[in-house]
């Protein structure tokens, strides 16, 4: 079968970081020149004002820079108190960070199915997943979609259970009006590049509005010290410290955030009037109070690998955003659960389709993005 596209056509990619960082060549060659003129590269001057910034705009007390997404969940569990012999719930669609965590801190993941519109962890579900050894939830706010929060925190209360939200695709989302990540016990944020906030390498940090939380995250990320001590550690801990680098990088892409979300916002109206009336079932609208984020413009559809080799032929970006459940992944094999155990994950995970999605993309490329996928179906 021959290409759809024509001369006049370019490649959109699923996503396309080099305009971002064109724009913001100089403030982000600044930003370097500030650390390696400071002399500290470690937890420095940098560290100190993106976690102030950071707490600030995402609504919390506390923040703490933190190595990478993963590192800021693991970091948080364990400073909630959980180890080996509990179990944690998450859910069974989503990536494999997110359980995989718990496992490194001798935890068990146990999983639990999602909603069928917006990919998130249900309350019901949470509910039947729960055993007496259950220590922990994290509810994951998949694809900049805010989980029903309010339920799940009221699921957690009546059980004694700590709340990490694993924030890595929602940066700025919101639920009934509030900053996710505030909301539980602590939240999680990668700033992995491709991220709605990303760093020009791997990064994160964990935000809480629970001092003492934040103080043992602080030093479990540094080998166990408390602030101020060299050579004396409380506990064994963990080196998971922010680059000073990154930090300083993250606080020039800080100020664009509110922004780039909008204009991810805008290229999310698009698609869904464009698509509309198509057999494919676009995200649900945001009600009042709740902000998706649009990490990724995920969509089910049918005929789903048909459609995306139809893309890729017409030189679109596109993406499967998860092709394996976690239940089913090799590296839970001996959870327990097998083919069928969650159906509405293992749903999606046959239809679900990732569109491309930056801040940069603009109307006419979402449009030919939507223009192919209408030249498909008819």
């Amino acid at each position: 079968m021959t290409k759809t596209t024509t001369a006049a056509q370019t490649k959109i990619p699923l996503l396309d970081l080099k305009e971002q960082y064109g724009a913001l060549r100089e403030e982000l060659l600044e930003a370097a020149r500030r650390v390696m003129d400071s002399g500290v590269v470690i937890t420095g001057p940098e560290n100190k004002a993106f976690e102030a910034e950071f707490a600030a705009a995402m609504g919390a007390k506390h923040c703490v820079g933190v190595s990478n997404g993963t590192d800021a969940i693991e970091l948080s569990l364990k400073a909630c108190g959980v180890g080996p012999g509990d179990e944690v719930v998450v859910p069974a669609f989503t990536f494999i960070a997110t359980a995989s965590a718990v496992s490194t801190i001798g935890a068990k993941p146990v999983f639990a199915d999602v909603d069928f519109k917006t990919f998130t962890l249900t309350p019901e579900a949470l509910e039947k997943a729960l055993t007496p050894k259950t220590k922990a939830v994290v509810p994951v706010h998949l694809f900049g979609w805010p989980a029903d929060m309010d339920a799940l925190l009221a699921v957690a209360a009546k059980k004694g259970l700590k709340v990490v939200e694993d924030c890595a695709q929602a940066h700025g989302a919101l639920y009934k009006g509030k900053s996710i990540g505030a909301l539980g016990d602590a939240g999680t944020f990668s700033f992995y590049p491709s991220k709605n906030m990303g760093a020009l390498g791997d990064a994160g940090a964990v935000v809480t509005n629970d001092e003492a939380l934040a103080s043992r995250v602080r030093s479990i990320r540094d080998a166990g010290r408390a602030p101020g001590e060299r050579y004396l550690h409380a506990f064994p801990g963990r080196n998971a410290r922010l680059d000073e680098l990154q930090a300083a990088f993250l606080r020039v892409k800080l100020k664009r955030l509110a922004a780039w979300n909008e204009s991810r916002e805008a290229v999310a109206k698009i698609y869904r009037r464009e698509l509309a009336g198509l057999p494919v079932t676009l995200p649900p609208e945001p009600k009042a109070g709740l902000r998706h984020v649009y990490h990724l413009f995920v969509l089910r559809a049918e005929r789903r690998d048909a459609l995306s080799r139809h893309l890729s032929r017409a030189d679109i970006g596109n993406a499967v955003y998860y092709p394996v459940a976690l239940h089913l992944q090799p590296a839970f094999k001996d959870a327990g659960f097998k083919e069928g155990s969650f159906p509405v994950s293992e749903q999606a995970c046959r239809e679900v389709l990732a569109l491309p999605m930056y801040p940069e993309l603009g109307a006419e490329r979402a449009l030919r993005v939507a223009q192919e996928i209408r030249r498909f179906y008819a």
